[in-house]
This record gives C-alpha cells, structure tokens and sequence, in this order.
C-alpha cells in the first residue's frame, strides 16, 4: 500500500483533506524520527528536541514546562533529562533553597555535538523541502502556528 497516495489520492472535500492532514502529520512524525533516530545513534530525535527546548529556554524551566512545549509528561521529560544527564549531554542541578527544583545547564559534550552536526542538519533539512520554494516555506511556516492555535485549542489552552 503507498501511504502517500492512500492520504493524498481522495481529496473530494474539506472533511477527507483534514483527516488526510491529520494522519499524514501522525505517518509524518513517526517516519522523521526513524530517520533521525537513525542518523545518529548517540542522541534521540526527542533527545535532541529537548537539548534545543533547553539551549532555548530561560533558566530554572521547570520539567513540566519542558513537557508542555515538547507535548509529553513530566515523567518523560524527567527520564530524557536522567539519560541526556547520563550521557554529559546536561548538567543537572538542584537550587539550593528549593529542593524541589531543578535547573539544567547544557555541557561542552552538547555545543560540540550542535557544532559539528549543524551542516549535516542542514543537509537534511534542505532535502526534506527541497520542493519547496522559498514562498512555500514562508506559507508553511505560518499556518504551522494555526495548527499550534488548532493544537492549543483541543488542549483548553486556548
């Protein structure tokens, strides 16, 4: 069965193009993080997602935040940290007036690893839309934030 033509070849109407999108979003995520996952056997898409949350965000972000903006619990955000941690990818500290706090500080080992993976990060990225024009990109990458909108709103956040 070609996935591609199952979710693209019925396109008779509003209804059958969401679910189209919707399945495809689902076959499009897991088929990704096949293939990240096998680029680079050391780090996890998920891992690797979570490094930028943190290298992006401010400090002190609690591992639920982290959880919110990856889409997952607590408890898996706890567990990449303890092996991101284990890997010397972070350093985990605990603040000292409140225990029940964590703050995570990115190593050398992750500098090094974005440094020296970027141009072959990139390489990917540019083969994955290279059907694209620069147009297209710029349309896609606005309604991204509408499906975040659509997102936010089936979580009651919105």
């Amino acid at each position: 069965m070609d996935i591609k033509k199952a979710f693209t070849s019925r396109d008779n109407n509003r209804e059958e193009r969401m679910y189209g999108i919707f399945a495809s979003l689902f076959v499009f995520q897991n088929r990704l993080q096949t293939l990240f996952d096998n680029f680079d056997s050391s780090i996890t898409l998920k891992q690797f997602m979570l490094l930028i949350l943190i290298k992006m965000s401010k400090p002190n972000e609690t591992f639920t935040n982290y959880g919110k903006m990856l889409g997952c619990s607590r408890q898996n955000i706890k567990k990449l940290v303890n092996l991101l941690e284990k890997n010397n990818y972070i350093e985990l500290r605990i603040d000292d007036l409140d225990k029940r706090k964590n703050s995570i500080k990115i190593t050398k080992k992750t500098e090094d690893f974005f440094l020296n993976n970027s141009d072959l990060h990139l390489e990917k990225l540019e083969l994955l839309f290279k059907d694209y024009t620069d147009e297209e990109i710029k349309q896609f990458y606005s309604m991204m934030g509408k499906l975040y909108d659509g997102i936010e709103r089936l979580e009651g956040t919105k």
